[in-house]
């Protein structure tokens, strides 16, 4: 009898301490996502993560690729903080061409709320351009900034640049051409004066040949 007593003791003891210990582990809990959550209300808002446009530096780089009115192949790439400078670079067969837009996008409104729709309502502006790069009083315009002051609209500050064409062999001939001795006064020379007709026509017939 005394064995069994002493057996229930204890086994009410080991259900007691299971109990406790439970308690314990709930109020570890409890205070764990307390400080969980005071931790994240503690982060500032900067620290959070962003799901908009990304920048570097203090400075936004956005950037891409279109094909112009005339089939050109071009990519863009606008960098700045306040002001951007917008680099537009085009290609299209042996030829190449590249300008620069600038505007301040900050002084739209709506750009600081959804700067990502900004740059690609831009691209699509790029796009539309029927003298890109060579018409200096169209705007490359948002549609969300339209009532927004003209420094929002990227302007053209930077005509283009285009590559050298090589000379061909027609207009290096001309040159030749251009050079020449003139014929009369070479018949002239080396001719007597009854044959100078003559001689001016001989030559004229050797340096058309040439040219």
């Amino acid at each position: 009898m005394m064995h069994l007593s002493t057996a229930a003791v204890l086994l009410v003891l080991a259900c007691i301490s299971d109990q406790i210990l439970e308690a314990e582990c709930q109020r570890e809990k409890g205070r764990g996502g307390k400080r969980e959550s005071q931790q994240r209300l503690s982060v500032p808002p900067s620290d959070r993560n962003d799901n908009g446009p990304k920048s570097a530096g203090g400075k936004g780089i956005f950037k891409g690729r279109f094909s112009a009115k005339d089939k050109a192949q071009c990519t863009w790439v606008a960098t700045g903080d306040e002001e951007f400078v917008l680099g537009v670079t085009c290609k299209k067969g042996a030829k190449s061409f590249d300008c620069a837009y600038v505007a301040k996008p900050t002084t739209c409104p709506q750009y600081a709320s959804n700067a990502k729709l900004y740059w690609k309502q831009i691209a699509r502006s790029l796009k539309k351009q029927r003298k890109l790069c060579y018409d200096g009083t169209s705007l490359i315009k948002a549609g969300m900034c339209r009532k927004a002051p003209e420094d929002a609209h990227f302007k053209l500050s930077q005509t283009p640049k285009e590559t050298a064409k090589p000379k061909s062999a027609s207009s290096k001939d001309n040159e030749l051409c251009q050079d020449q001795i003139d014929k009369k006064t070479f018949a002239e020379e080396y001719c007597s004066h009854s044959w100078t007709s003559l001689c001016a026509f001989l030559f004229t017939m050797i340096q058309s040949e040439d040219c």
